[in-house]
């Protein structure tokens, strides 16, 4: 899969192509079924299956305060697409001056010139251009003038609703970390770099990876949940605690969440590497013990817990 960033390096690919476009936040089921779409139809005809998307979610230019939190980082994103058989994937850079443009400039210089295209794939109700002036309609009457069909797809796939990445937002935030593997088609992951935290883990016997946060991205609610683990392209069992610490005076009005995990098995040095933690199921939630041997004891039993959810 080639990536290109930019309209000014869309590749103008010479035996035209099938096209999707969407925010693609963090490739679910829905997204998954209208890439399969787009590539099925690519295959067909001999041409190129390809994607756009945004290099952020568009409400962070259009409207910051009500920006959501991103279900998978940029580079996680195209490590999600790539998985599809997508051939290229434009990622355009969702710019004030890009928003200002009309539906008609976006069919032109995207679609028609840029990516050459001869079939588009979107999602029902999908809007584009200036003010989302434009629909499915109006696409497929511009694809009439300029060479490509144009075909509205179905999310609809889970649950009895449409899947989406607010769906999975909403399940991720409330911890209902398996509803949102569901929907997602996949286990909810998070990578991070491992920074040092308190190192009050290990001297508990348990010592643990501690990621730093990227704010734009989601996390599931407070609480010990069963995961594995990434480094190195090794997997580890991993019992995981997305909170505050109140045993030790974290206070969830003003204290950062921080997400902690032990690996199973593990022995070295982790700092500065970049880590996966993907969740599994949620354990409990955070709660603050009346002592540190209460503490050790019930992290013994989430160990446990993680290990028969997960493996040793």
């Amino acid at each position: 899969m080639t990536v290109t960033v930019g309209v000014n390096d869309l590749p103008g690919i010479p035996e035209g192509a099938a096209v999707t476009i969407g925010t693609f936040d963090g490739v679910h089921l829905g997204h998954r079924a209208l890439i399969a779409r787009t590539t099925s139809e690519a295959r067909a005809r001999g041409i190129a299956a390809a994607a756009v998307t945004w290099d952020r979610h568009p409400l962070m230019t259009l409207r910051p305060e009500a920006a959501p939190r991103l279900l998978a980082s940029k580079e996680r994103k195209l490590e999600l697409l790539q998985e599809t058989g997508l051939d290229h994937v434009a990622v355009i850079e969702f710019t004030e001056s890009f928003s200002q443009w009309s539906p008609e400039r976006f069919v032109e210089d995207v679609l028609v010139q840029g990516l050459s295209a001869r079939a588009v794939f979107v999602g029902e109700g999908w809007r584009f251009g200036h003010k989302r002036a434009g629909d499915v309609d109006l696409l497929t009457k511009l694809g009439e003038e300029s060479g490509f069909t144009a075909e509205a797809v179905d999310l609809a796939g889970a649950s009895g609703d449409v899947v989406s990445s607010t769906r999975i937002r909403e399940a991720v935030a409330a911890g209902r970390i398996e509803d949102a593997a569901a929907l997602l088609g996949r286990r909810f992951d998070i990578d991070g770099e491992v920074v040092h935290g308190d190192d009050r883990g290990a001297s508990l016997g348990f010592p643990t990876a501690n990621l730093e946060l990227d704010p734009r991205l989601a996390y599931p609610a407070r609480g010990v949940y069963a995961a594995r683990a990434r480094v190195d392209g090794s997997w580890f069992t991993a019992a995981t605690n997305v909170g505050v610490n109140p045993t030790f005076g974290g206070d969830p009005e003003i204290t950062p969440v921080r997400i902690e995990t032990f690996l199973v098995g593990f022995e070295g040095d982790l700092y500065g590497a970049t880590l996966r933690v993907e969740f599994w199921a949620r354990l409990r939630d955070e709660m603050k013990f009346a002592s540190v041997d209460d503490l050790i004891a019930q992290m013994q039993r989430d160990v446990d817990a993680t290990e028969k959810i997960v493996g040793a």
